[in-house]
């Protein structure tokens, strides 16, 4: 059921794509369109990480250069009965999270660095619980399709208004609304509600895996509030990007125009996931392969940062 919605969802994002090269060029227009979009859903199907990984920048680390990092998500993935995904930091002051890939043999998750510094051990192990939900759930491929997509039809809709010209009798006024602002608004509105409704799916996921949702919701309320105040450059360039994210850039609320749900909604939910599973406290991942923190780290310090799980920056 799911790979026939996200063929549903396609398909209605083609049919977006097609109508404006109608709308701009007649039906030659939407020919070049339908082909464009099919072009544009292959080589997305088979470069979906590497496309997103390359916007970020974002590289590779393993378990020598982040050894408690890649620890947590190995530890994850075994759980969860994935294949180990790659793993990559973003040089990023911006506090967020995401998972690519086309399937979960060939998935990618990667953390900012401003995250890894923000969030404890077991924060950042519910983070990414709810990236590799994303990926055991197979919403990667859509996600990063969707948001390819939704960026080409707005940068059609800009290419039209900008070199249309008046003298085509099929220009009137309605075709050029539809072409600048209808057709962009009813991508955007698909690439949200996809976003919206699989959130949930993941945080929820994320619960079963990792076995700490009450960690996971009190990553995302600083989450919320370190990304509210810390631009993201990449969103800021591409705005269909803001659906990749565990939280958005902005405030998070559920409404038409909200990339994710409401992150007070998602925090609820999850707490109320911690008491079904009869978890009063959060439950730490632990795991002895992993290397502890240093015993003589004061308490009134924040919690050791995955980068420096020894805590070395003394």
């Amino acid at each position: 059921m799911n790979g026939f919605k996200t063929l549903m969802l396609l398909a209605a994002m083609t049919a977006l794509f097609m109508g404006l090269g109608y709308t701009l060029g007649g039906s030659g227009g939407a020919l070049v369109a339908l082909v464009a979009a099919a072009a544009m859903n292959l080589f997305t199907f088979w470069n979906a990480d590497k496309i997103v990984l390359k916007m970020h920048k974002a590289r590779e680390v393993d378990g020598r250069t982040a050894p408690e990092f890649v620890g947590i998500v190995q530890q994850l993935a075994s759980r969860a009965g994935l294949p180990m995904p790659k793993v990559y930091i973003v040089d990023s002051p911006h506090p967020n999270a995401f998972a690519t890939g086309r399937n979960p043999e060939n998935a990618a998750v990667a953390a900012t660095t401003g995250l890894l510094d923000l969030l404890s051990r077991d924060e950042i192990a519910g983070v990414m619980a709810h990236e590799l939900a994303h990926v055991k759930n197979r919403d990667t491929l859509i996600m990063t399709m969707t948001a390819t997509i939704a960026g080409a039809i707005a940068f059609l809709a800009n290419f039209g208004l900008f070199f249309r010209g008046g003298g085509d009798n099929r220009a009137n006024l309605l075709a050029m609304i539809a072409a600048v602002i209808i057709a962009p608004f009813a991508a955007m509105i698909v690439q949200m509600a996809i976003s919206r409704t699989r959130e949930y799916s993941a945080d929820r996921g994320a619960a079963e895996i990792g076995r700490n949702p009450r960690a996971l919701a009190s990553a995302l309320a600083k989450l919320h509030e370190g990304a509210a105040r810390i631009p993201n450059p990449v969103s800021l360039r591409n705005p269909a990007a803001a659906s990749l994210y565990i939280v958005p850039s902005g405030t998070g609320r559920d409404s038409l125009f909200s990339t994710h749900p409401d992150t007070g909604n998602r925090i609820a939910a999850l707490h109320a996931m911690a008491d079904e599973m009869g978890l009063a406290s959060p439950s730490p991942v632990t795991d002895t392969t992993l290397p502890p923190a240093r015993a003589s780290v004061p308490k009134s310090r924040r919690a050791v940062s995955a980068l420096d799980p020894l805590g070395r920056r003394d």
